[in-house]
């Protein structure tokens, strides 16, 4: 009989106590360490930025401390062009400044009505733009607060305070890029390539997947609300890396390029996968006949981006392999389907519709990947030809969204400084430039109220730990090393918490206020009534701001997400009437910068979020499919314009009249409107196609044309698409519905 094991000698030992130690420390160098690198640097660039202002005697040395603070970020490409757009900010808020003062000097409420009209207008410039140039807008309207309001009470020193706070700017500036780019610099090209190759190989595997069939619906969406981030994150980052990196310069139209390509390619995946998805849902038999046809060729694509080791394609060097096994058979497919057509046994013009549809779909993916494929494999060069790339990522923006940025803004300012000059408060001016000041900086984020709640809370443990500091710990110190060395363990507290996303909001109140609060002038004053008055002016103006933000219009609403997708049908009218010149690329990028600004106000909501997807998805399909016909009938036109009848360009007209007018009002109506005029253009087309003999080019032309109609039609009546609740009634009153797989 068999004895049982002994589990306890078979058990491993138990690490002594070195070696856990050793693993901790390990797990601390690797995950902390970076994290405590940018504490001290930021820290130790705030505290040299706060010695030079003594040592330079300037008016308001905490204003250099500030400064690094605020333009303060993991990379030193994002600093520099933080601080880069910065400056342009401060100088165009300073010449509004002087403007103001002179105009205004004598007339208070004018002054004060410019400045809030001056900060709503940067407001809305910031609300309007991405990346740091936003954060240029917000500085110019923050300036005018910052600088004008006390200027206007005494107009003989506006010269000098504007010299003075730009002064003060720019020592915080340069100590934060120099100790970011000398003290264990950490470059942002690391996270371009990681981006780029995570991306890659997460898109390969969504190949994959998708062309294989193991991927629903639901997760397509992760992925392609994952590839949004993706996107918008490298255009940030390239934007930021080029001001450090000279190889990064080289290759940043490549990078754009990427970009754009990977747009266009995720489109193209994304209608093939609906399309089969269609197929798959249609009982009739053809269409299990040509889902039989085509699948053999997905399962051929994933083995073109797969190493000969078996693993999957990551770095430029394996790119330039997989480029050469795309290229041939990008080469071969067209005759190979060719063939596979010939054979197949459908019983009506629809069912081969379905199948040109399909496989025309297959090559634009082939011809899209292989482009990017190209592209990502020139990136292992310093030089490239596909570095020519002029077609900028295109961001978009709601302009009601922005202009109500602006108003919340300067209704803010107007609010708190007509309070101040009727109370006569000492602090009032403090209050309403750090009132409009928030209303700007946090009207991105995705819960402004929240935020400014979080920094508000930042600014309670500035206000009690500037007090204790100043008045009980100031006193006591000698000289600027003893000052530093007290601020240094709040600076670090405050700087670490900004790590945590967590705590972020306390970690930004207090790295901003603290010091404000807490840091002397060159001639420092302890005078008590006045720290209290300043630290209950702070506390007010995040308090009104976060109320604003509640009141006003607040963008957390589903009113706010329902403008943005408004916003975002409006693309598909630009797609029908827009210049076709760069026009595939600005309705890519703006519909997914639409996407990403509806997933950011979306993030608790999943209900209205999954609506906003399917707009997103459905704009995406029918707007593609128009630009790819445009471009089709545009080429037509040019070289062979008797291709077609006169009754096919005439319906091909009124589609595009009746897709505009179904996005723009979705209904019943505007549905059956464009679902006929689609069944019409695609009966004209077969029409003119006709059983006779045409050459294959002006065959294929016509063939790409239907395919493109046939894809607008699937998109149209697709089951899960918003589109689908008007359906009822219209599907009925098109006699050639029964013609076209649904």
């Amino acid at each position: 009989m068999n004895q049982p094991a002994n589990t306890t000698a078979a058990a491993a030992p138990r690490p002594s106590f070195g070696a856990q130690l050793h693993d901790a420390a390990s797990d601390w160098w690797q995950n902390e360490r970076p994290t405590w690198i940018y504490v001290f640097k930021m820290v130790f660039a705030g505290l040299l930025a706060l010695g030079i202002g003594y040592a330079l005697d300037l008016e308001s040395p905490r204003s250099a401390l500030i400064t690094v603070f605020i333009v303060m970020q993991p990379q030193s490409g994002m600093i520099l062009a933080k601080s880069f757009y910065r400056v342009i900010g401060t100088l165009v808020g300073s010449v509004a400044i002087i403007v103001f003062v002179g105009l205004f000097a004598q007339t208070p409420e004018l002054f004060l009505i410019a400045s809030a009209l001056w900060i709503g207008l940067c407001t809305v410039g910031s609300a309007h733009n991405r990346n740091f140039r936003s954060y240029g807008f917000v500085l110019s309207g923050y300036t005018v607060a910052l600088i004008g309001l006390p200027a206007a009470l005494n107009p003989g020193i506006t010269f000098d305070s504007v010299m003075t706070r730009g002064t003060e700017i720019t020592v915080g500036i340069v100590c934060a890029g120099l100790v970011s780019a000398l003290v264990f610099p950490q470059a942002s090209a690391p996270g371009l390539v990681r981006i780029i190759r995570g991306r890659f190989t997460a898109f390969v595997d969504l190949i994959g997947a998708t062309l294989g069939g193991t991927t629903d619906r639901k997760q397509l969406d992760i992925a392609n609300a994952r590839f949004v981030g993706d996107i918008i994150g490298l255009e940030a980052l390239r934007s930021s890396a080029i001001f450090e990196d000279p190889e990064i310069r080289l290759r940043s139209g490549r990078l754009t390029r990427m970009n754009s390509e990977f747009m266009a390619l995720s489109t193209r995946v994304h209608a093939l996968h609906q399309l089969m998805n269609r197929l798959h849902a249609n009982p009739a038999p053809s269409a299990q006949i040509i889902i039989d046809a085509i699948s053999p060729y997905f399962k051929e694509v994933q083995p073109l981006l797969t190493r000969e080791s078996g693993e999957p394609v990551m770095s430029a060097v394996d790119a330039a392999d997989a480029a050469l096994k795309l290229e041939t058979y990008k080469r071969e497919l067209p005759r190979r389907v060719r063939a596979t057509r010939n054979t197949l046994q459908l019983d009506s013009d629809a069912a081969m519709l379905d199948f040109d549809t399909a496989s025309e779909l297959l090559y634009r993916v082939i011809e899209e990947l292989h482009a990017y494929t190209l592209t990502y494999a020139s990136l292992n060069q310093r030089r490239h030809e596909r570095e020519q790339w002029e077609h900028a990522y295109a961001s978009k923006t709601s302009m009601t969204t922005a202009l109500i940025a602006g108003a919340r803004a300067a209704i803010t300012l107007l609010l708190l400084s007509a309070f101040w000059l009727a109370s006569g408060w000492p602090s009032g001016d403090v209050a309403a430039l750090n009132a409009a000041a928030f209303c700007a900086i946090t009207s991105a984020a995705p819960d402004p109220a929240r935020a400014t709640r979080t920094v508000a809370i930042g600014v309670v443990f500035a206000a009690i730990a500037g007090y204790i500091y100043t008045f009980h710990l100031l006193p006591r110190t000698d000289g600027y090393w003893m000052l530093a060395a007290m601020l240094m363990p709040a600076l670090m507290l405050a700087v670490w918490l900004t790590t945590k996303p967590k705590w972020a909001g306390y970690g930004l109140g207090i790295c901003i206020f603290f010091p404000f609060l807490a840091v002397p002038d060159n001639f420092a004053h302890f005078n008590a009534a006045g720290y209290l008055n300043e630290s209950i002016a702070l506390l007010v103006s995040l308090i009104v701001t976060a109320v604003s933000f509640m009141l006003l219009l607040p963008p957390t609403t589903d009113w706010t997400v329902r403008v943005l997708e408004k916003q975002l049908r409006k693309q598909v009218v630009d797609a029908c009437f827009g210049k076709l010149g760069h026009l595939a690329l600005k309705f890519e990028s703006g519909t997914r910068d639409l996407m990403h600004q509806i997933t950011m106000l979306t993030s608790s909501r999943p209900a209205l979020r999954q609506n906003a997807f399917g707009w997103t998805f459905a704009t995406l399909e029918v707007g593609h499919a128009i630009i790819e016909l445009r471009t089709e009938l545009n080429g037509i036109r040019t070289e062979r314009p008797d291709l077609l009848s006169a009754e096919a360009y005439a319906a091909l007209n009124r589609l595009r009249e009746t897709i505009p007018a179904l996005f723009s009002t979705p209904n019943r109506d505007t549905f059956a409107d464009a679902l006929a005029a689609n069944d019409h253009a695609i009966a004209q087309v077969q029409q003119t196609i006709g059983p006779h003999y045409r050459e294959r080019s002006e065959r294929h032309r016509l063939q790409r044309t239907l395919s493109y109609l046939h894809f607008i039609r699937t998109a149209l009546l697709d089951q899960q698409s918003p589109l689908h609740t008007m359906r009822d009634g219209a599907a009925n009153t098109t006699h050639s519905g029964a013609r076209h797989a649904t």
